[in-house]
């Protein structure tokens, strides 16, 4: 079987899942697409699941309800081991990157790392995924078992299937857990994660200083429900946190429209975001590399154009 681990949060499936089912789906391997969830308290999650795969493994425990690598590794492996999954698939979050190599170590199997696209080439597992700072797309392949973690952005959301996959209770042999999480501090927001965002709106350096970007990137997103991001330059300025950066060195989004106010478009930002439907830019550089992957482009001055945008959308 292809089993993957499901990546949730406060009772849903993260986009991430259902991006790791289409993955599944198209890398050409047989057997039926199987949903391990994790957690405490995940009945919601699990039905969730069995609308997008052929089977749902629930695991819920109490041992559980605090994410850790070494134990989530375990699991990951047992289930891995008892159902002769051949393709085990895992989220490219920073969880999933930190326990990924643990599983490949444990099964004995091949890692690919930040899978962009699947295939199969006969027996063996094909991944692409960007190096040389996105500047070239390598493909890798191995044999045998294989764990594969998946970047994030890069497959489509699986759709459900009509048909509700099976559900099977599992149990675990756990080991105790050496690291314990004391506490956790989240950003509060009102906005759309941007990974599960449909509409983004990305300021760069262009926008011109902090006050700007909230003036307009922030008031934009706002009146249209979208999540905001950021490049790295406007990060690396102090003017955003790293939770909002896109690109090679932050997040990887595939929204439905991309809309980039100040965004020279360098190689870096573009490979965070050049799988996006609809792209939208704004610079007032008509050379800016960013209207080669624009589909509509408008070259002028932000402060001029982006006020009749916000006053636009609030009508």
């Amino acid at each position: 079987m292809i089993l993957i681990v499901a990546e949730h949060a406060a009772g849903k499936l993260a986009k991430a899942t259902l991006e790791m089912v289409t993955a599944a789906r198209e890398s050409g391997r047989e057997g039926p697409v199987t949903l391990l969830v994790l957690g405490q308290n995940v009945a919601a999650v699990a039905t969730e699941a069995a609308a997008v795969a052929d089977q749902v493994l629930v695991a819920d425990l109490p041992g559980l309800a605090t994410y850790n690598a070494e134990v989530w590794a375990a699991a990951t492996t047992q289930i891995a081991q008892e159902g002769e999954a051949h393709t085990v698939i895992i989220g490219g979050s920073r969880s999933g990157r930190e326990y990924a190599p643990r599983v490949a170590v444990k099964l004995d199997a091949a890692y690919l790392e930040d899978a962009t696209k699947l295939s199969s080439n006969g027996a063996a597992l094909q991944a692409q995924r960007y190096t040389y700072l996105a500047r070239v797309t390598e493909t890798v392949e191995a044999d045998g078992t294989v764990v594969v973690t998946v970047k994030p952005g890069s497959f489509a959301p699986a759709a459900p299937t009509g048909a509700a996959g099976e559900q099977y209770d599992v149990e675990l042999d756990l080991p105790a857990a050496r690291v314990e999480v004391t506490g956790k501090s989240v950003e509060k927001s009102s906005r759309v994660a941007l990974t599960e965002a449909d509409v983004i709106v990305t300021g760069g350096r262009g926008v011109g200083s902090p006050e700007n970007f909230s003036r307009y990137v922030e008031a934009l997103a706002d009146n249209l429900g979208a999540g905001v991001g950021a490049t790295r330059a406007v990060v690396d300025a102090g003017w955003r946190p790293y939770a909002e950066q896109v690109g090679q060195t932050g997040k990887t989004v595939q929204p439905k429209a991309y809309i980039a106010l100040g965004v020279s478009g360098a190689v870096q930002h573009l490979s965070g975001m050049g799988k996006s439907k609809n792209i939208i830019a704004i610079n007032k550089d008509a050379e800016a590399p960013i209207f080669k992957v624009a589909d509509y482009g408008i070259v002028g001055d932000i402060n001029e154009i982006v006020p009749a945008l916000i006053e636009a959308s609030r009508k």
